[in-house]
């Protein structure tokens, strides 16, 4: 069951922030540096975590970060045992891959709850061609755009504004033309910004 509350609560109840307010989470608006107690009347005594809360929460932290659904979360780890390397790392990879992530990461998007939006409402294409579905996986060379009909959306102005700088390595971007390349696939070293220890959900996972 996808969780509908309110955003900031889960960053509380993570004990980090989770970025999932775009632009509020680094301004003093943000409830996180306010209130850093879990939710709940006994959030500020809480006790020690055994090795299985940690699991947990750090499951939770990933899944939250993402947006996912127990259900889709569980695929994107069965997906990586499948795959010759190290699962976790694996598994952090294609959630990178997701195109609703990528329209985040190229800036599109003031955070990925947002940028799952831009692309279900049809407004990104890849390849010249549209997509509306946020778990589509983006493979080197795929070439993510701003539909032409909806470049002139205020939704895009910020985009439009020079962040080369903050953009991850393995992507680039014209925000001129609003156009993203993947230049090269991303691996566990392009994704230090967020703050997971994968090897808790493989751990969990493989009890």
């Amino acid at each position: 069951m996808k969780y509908t509350g309110p955003d900031c609560r889960q960053c509380r109840r993570e004990g980090c922030k989770l970025y999932l307010k775009g632009a509020r989470c680094n301004s003093e608006n943000c409830s996180f540096d306010r209130k850093k107690s879990a939710p709940g009347q006994h959030g500020k005594g809480r006790k020690k975590q055994s090795g299985y809360s940690l699991q947990l929460r750090e499951k939770q932290k990933a899944k939250r970060i993402y947006g996912l659904t127990e259900k889709q979360f569980l695929l994107y780890y069965r997906k990586a045992t499948e795959m010759k390397g190290v699962t976790g790392e694996l598994m952090l990879e294609l959630l990178e891959r997701r195109l609703d992530n990528v329209v985040y990461r190229l800036g599109l998007g003031a955070s990925r709850a947002m940028s799952r939006q831009i692309v279900t409402h049809g407004h990104i294409t890849v390849n010249g061609k549209l997509v509306n579905i946020p778990s589509y996986l983006v493979k080197k060379g795929d070439i993510i755009a701003v539909k032409e009909a909806h470049k002139e959306s205020k939704m895009f102005d910020a985009a439009k504004k020079d962040k080369q700088l903050s953009l991850k390595s393995w992507l680039s971007f014209d925000n001129t033309t609003l156009t993203g390349t993947v230049v090269e696939l991303p691996t566990r070293a392009d994704i230090e910004d967020i703050e997971i220890k994968e090897h808790l959900i493989v751990e969990l996972y493989s009890k």
